[in-house]
């Protein structure tokens, strides 16, 4: 019995977050409604007291966010003004002084942002063998996910891949061509 009470209130729970999200109004069950909104910003809070046909209460809160907050948020988010790309030298995976500006302001904005995440992609050129571009990608990835992490980024805001030569950036057999291939790209 208690079982289901539980997945009756998890099941409701759902349907409300499901219809909030939607923009649409639970009145089936809905006893009570109340919406707060901060003056200093424009989301709202609504809390929900539902009960079910168990006579379980359920007080649900849902953050709406206005849509000119979303855009304001993405356009801070924008950091293509830094770069987003990392390059290295042909075989290695130390992080050249040219690149340490533009991540310590990566990781300034990681670190004031906490909820933001970031893949980093890391690539070679075709020179050696798959496996070996691969592992070398990845090397050159978490080289600069430890630098961010030095820099105070949370691990848990980082992912690192690596697609090794297999995603070129330039397709032609030149020393310039290799060298925009040999890359880890802010994703």
């Amino acid at each position: 019995m208690a079982r289901s009470k539980l997945l009756t209130a998890a099941a409701l729970s759902s349907a409300i977050v499901l219809a909030s999200c939607a923009g649409k109004t639970v009145s089936d069950d809905t006893s009570a409604t109340s919406t707060a909104t901060s003056p200093e910003s424009t989301t709202t809070v609504e809390t929900l007291v539902l009960e079910t046909d168990d006579d379980v209460a359920l007080n649900l809160e849902i953050e709406q966010v206005e849509p000119d907050t979303l855009i304001e948020e993405s356009d801070e988010m924008n950091m293509d003004l830094v770069g987003d790309l990392v390059f290295f030298d042909y075989d290695k995976a130390d992080i050249r002084a040219e690149f340490r500006e533009m991540l310590n302001t990566r990781a300034a904005y990681l670190v004031a942002n906490p909820n933001i995440e970031v893949v980093l992609e890391g690539h070679a050129d075709k020179r050696g063998t798959r496996e070996y571009n691969l592992a070398l990608g990845e090397r050159r990835a978490k080289q600069v996910a430890t630098y961010l992490q030095v820099k105070g980024v949370s691990a848990g805001q980082i992912d690192v891949v690596s697609y090794g030569e297999e995603m070129p950036l330039a397709l032609g057999e030149s020393e310039s061509d290799y060298a925009q291939n040999r890359r880890v790209k802010f994703k």
